[in-house]
């Protein structure tokens, strides 16, 4: 999430009543979480484990638990609950807003689009021009609609980020991460009828221009999918996967979380993709492999009990 405008580390040090310690006198741009930082941005750690890992990413400013090392150039913010400072600023930049009726007021929809009856439009949601918005399709808080879409009878497009902070010391183990990020469907996407899309925890879930997906698919937060991309029914995606342009994934594949798939790829139905994939190549299987591999090793699966009575044949003749 940006914020509205560069924010003063000497200000966030106040609200947050945080010690500030490297460089004091910068500016905060936006807020992300670790899988999303980018150079400006401040990012929350607080266990030793990541501590790192969050040091040296683009993050310009780390919200820690506990004093340590200061890279060059970037700052740190120590408080006692780091994970509470990060709500604490979501909560203010991008405060809950109650709706009042099922088409937001302040939303901004183009006039040649057209919603049915029972659609939900949320705050601050922009459509573009000549979309097809079909019945109790659900469009939440902030997300960005482009021109040409068609969104199917019963998709959400913009429910919270299945993404919570771990901590076994709470009665409660998994407190929801507030999601203030959102999703953005480019130009020209069609999107089949009860799929839901979740919005990015602190960046955009993004459907990339021309893309058609089918019914009753998952997209989790902050992944990113290409151009002109193909999904079948029952996909389901994990958070904050890059999905290059061309990708076509058949019925039922399940991508794990944090992970990229190359450019005009094809993963067949059913296939499991757990690792990162190169680009141009048909995947199969689960964990899915190289279709070519994966069909050959089916084969010889399958050849396994003629071996064996071969094996047996051949014992039994020697007398053995």
């Amino acid at each position: 999430m940006k914020f509205p405008s560069p924010l003063s580390l000497s200000w966030l040090s106040e609200f947050l009543d945080a010690k500030l310690v490297g460089n004091t006198g910068a500016s905060a741009t936006g807020i992300n979480e670790i899988h999303k930082v980018e150079k400006g941005d401040l990012v929350f750690v607080d266990h030793p484990k990541y501590y790192q890992k969050c040091l040296q990413s683009d993050a310009s400013f780390i919200i820690i638990n506990q004093l340590v090392e200061c890279p060059p150039h970037k700052a740190l913010l120590i408080v006692d609950q780091p994970f509470e400072a990060y709500q604490k600023i979501v909560r203010h930049f991008r405060p809950f807003e109650g709706a009042v009726q099922s088409i937001s007021p302040n939303a901004q929809i183009g006039k040649t689009s057209y919603l049915y009856p029972g659609v939900f439009i949320g705050n601050h949601v922009q459509i573009g021009e000549r979309c097809m918005i079909h019945p109790h399709v659900t469009i939440m808080d902030h997300c960005v609609i482009g021109n040409d879409v068609v969104i199917q009878a019963g998709t959400v497009i913009g429910s919270d980020a299945f993404y919570y902070n771990t901590n076994k010391n709470r009665e409660s183990w998994y407190k929801r991460m507030l999601s203030c990020g959102r999703v953005i469907i480019e130009d020209d996407v069609e999107i089949g009828a009860g799929c839901t899309i979740d919005r990015g925890v602190s960046g955009d879930t993004i459907i990339g221009r021309g893309s058609r997906l089918d019914n009753m698919i998952h997209i989790g937060h902050d992944t990113v999918l290409g151009k002109n991309c193909l999904l079948a029914a029952q996909v389901a995606i994990a958070g904050a996967v890059n999905i290059g342009n061309g990708v076509i994934l058949w019925g039922q594949v399940g991508v794990s979380k944090t992970l990229t798939i190359g450019d005009n790829v094809t993963v067949l139905a059913q296939s499991g993709v757990g690792v990162t994939i190169e680009p141009g190549k048909v995947f199969f299987g689960s964990p899915a492999e190289d279709a070519s591999i994966k069909k050959r090793e089916l084969v010889w699966i399958k050849r396994i009990p003629e071996l064996w009575q071969k094996v047996k044949d051949r014992s039994e003749n020697s007398g053995l």
